[in-house]
């Protein structure tokens, strides 16, 4: 309730996303000039704006479901409290027709709430007692309890409580009697209507929680592989108000992403980026509740029939085609890939064979990460050319068997920036290196040089870890040159030297392209 200039009225803000059919950004109705008057007729006027309100949703959504969540969802007191009033208020109203004097209250009716109330009804006759009632709240959009659940009969009683009540005071006032008020503790106790709170935008969430990730320095492509999960859950909740998400609403989006999606899709990529943007939501004092926090998906475990990594026979083989490698070519024998793709498919294997490094970390090389140290040639893995997992620059240098293959000349004849894709803009690095890794994983496939039980862009790390492990390297070196964070504190002190990882390097055997 508002007051303008002296006369009150009745104000409900219209959501965003029905505004265009309902025309305005707020409703309103008059309630008159008398304070107490008003307060009677609010629960009514309210009631009226609320049914405004659903109708528009279901012209706005006219496939949502029947078990769709309630748009102003009260408590079964509230709705009796509200029904208890709108039933004095139209009292008030029809004491002004002179029929009013002929009509009288059905005793039988009396007994019938009385026995409701009690507990004493089934469904059918709770039904002709107070069902109308119960939907025309449903369709002011305050409850979406089923017909005969638990709930709605709970609703229903709490009616039939707010009937016998207001049929006491209409018997009071046929006697005169203007004064009296309501008995049940059910109506006495209930709490008056909570303020709704200020809408928390879903989508700014995601923004502002993207951008203090980047300041961190991750999510450097703008979370856009992650940002799919924000749109689907604002399409299917079909509202971007964070602060109005229940558990009931994460649990159905699953349910309706497991359609579709593989449970440990559901459960990595989407479940877990909603989780960790409410989560901080609630850490930044932006919600009140991680609603995500307890809904979680079952993943089924993975079966392993073979190792990880690649056997001895299918690196070599691999390693064999890339070297050997033919660009694609069309009918008139122009080739009909790009210089970086030809270079990627031909030296980005052999390096993640000896540096088990992530192939996204090789496809964003660029020249001057290139250089010599004394008598070895080292590569320099930095954020600067598109994304570290870590965070953290690191030097890898390059086996023997990479630099008598040519790598070195390859470099030298290429032009300045990156090496294996054209990108030209550095904020555009992450995703052009990306395309290329893809492209690559899909032709090892398309070759069929990689068993479909493995994954072409991972097998190489693998590989490395265990050839590390079967020459007895030290683990804390092998970690450094992957990539990998130590396990406990202690491996946080002192660094690897450039010469452990030379030497670790130097270890591992050459392959046999004869």
């Amino acid at each position: 309730m508002v007051n303008r200039k002296g006369r009150y009225h009745a104000r409900l803000v219209v959501p965003k996303d029905l505004r265009g059919f309902v025309g305005k950004t707020e409703l309103r109705t008059p309630l008159g000039g008398d304070y107490r008057q008003a307060l009677k007729l609010l629960p009514g006027a309210v009631a009226q704006l609320q049914h405004q309100i659903a109708v528009a949703e279901q012209q706005a959504y006219p496939n949502q479901p029947t078990n769709a969540p309630a748009r102003f969802p009260l408590a079964p007191a509230q709705i009796a409290h509200s029904h208890y009033h709108q039933r004095l208020a139209f009292d008030d109203e029809l004491r002004n027709d002179p029929r009013w004097s002929g009509v009288g209250i059905d005793d039988l009716l009396v007994e019938r709430l009385r026995a409701a109330i009690a507990g004493n009804a089934n469904d059918a006759e709770l039904g002709e007692l107070v069902g109308a009632q119960v939907e025309r709240f449903r369709a002011a959009g305050n409850l979406d309890a089923a017909v005969g659940s638990t709930e709605w009969r709970e609703i229903a009683r709490a009616l039939c409580h707010a009937e016998l009540e207001a049929l006491a005071r209409s018997a009071e006032r046929d006697e005169g009697d203007f004064t009296g008020t309501p008995t049940a503790p059910i109506i006495v106790n209930a709490k008056p209507l909570e303020k709704a709170p200020e809408p928390v935008s879903l989508k700014q969430l995601w923004t502002d929680y993207v951008q203090m990730r980047q300041q961190t320095g991750s999510m450097r492509d703008g979370g856009k592989q992650l940002s799919l999960a924000i749109e689907t859950l604002r399409k299917f909740v079909r509202h971007n108000d964070a602060a109005r998400l229940t558990k009931k609403d994460i649990i159905a989006w699953r349910d309706h992403l497991l359609k579709s999606l593989s449970p440990r899709t559901v459960s990595d990529k989407y479940l877990s980026t909603v989780r960790s943007v409410l989560n901080w939501a609630v850490e930044n004092d932006r919600l009140t509740e991680n609603v995500a926090a307890q809904v979680k998906q079952p993943k089924p475990k993975k079966i392993q029939s073979r190792e990880k990594g690649f056997t001895d026979p299918e690196a070599t083989k691999i390693l064999k085609a890339s070297r050997t490698y033919n660009p694609v070519t069309d009918d008139n024998g122009r080739i009909r890939e790009t210089e970086h793709m030809i270079a990627a498919k031909r030296w980005v294997p052999l390096i993640g064979a000896f540096t088990g490094t992530r192939v996204t970390e090789i496809t964003q090389l660029r020249k001057e990460d290139v250089r010599n140290e004394g008598n070895t040639w080292v590569i320099r893995l930095t954020p600067d050319a598109g994304t570290i997992k870590t965070g953290e620059y690191r030097d890898v240098p390059l086996h023997s068997q990479i630099i008598d293959e040519g790598f070195i000349e390859f470099v030298q004849n290429a032009g300045p920036g990156p090496l294996f894709h054209h990108g030209a803009d550095p904020k555009k690095y992450i995703s052009a290196a990306t395309q290329i890794s893809n492209r690559l994983a899909s032709w090892l496939r398309e070759v069929e040089l990689v068993p479909d039980d493995v994954r072409p862009t991972h097998a190489w790390r693998h590989r490395f870890k265990s050839q590390c492990i079967e020459l007895g390297i030290l683990k804390r070196v092998y970690d450094a040159i992957q990539g990998h964070s130590g396990n406990d504190a202690s491996d946080n002190y002192g660094d690897v030297s450039l010469k452990a990882k030379i030497d670790a390097i130097g270890r591992l055997p050459n392959y046999d392209f004869s």
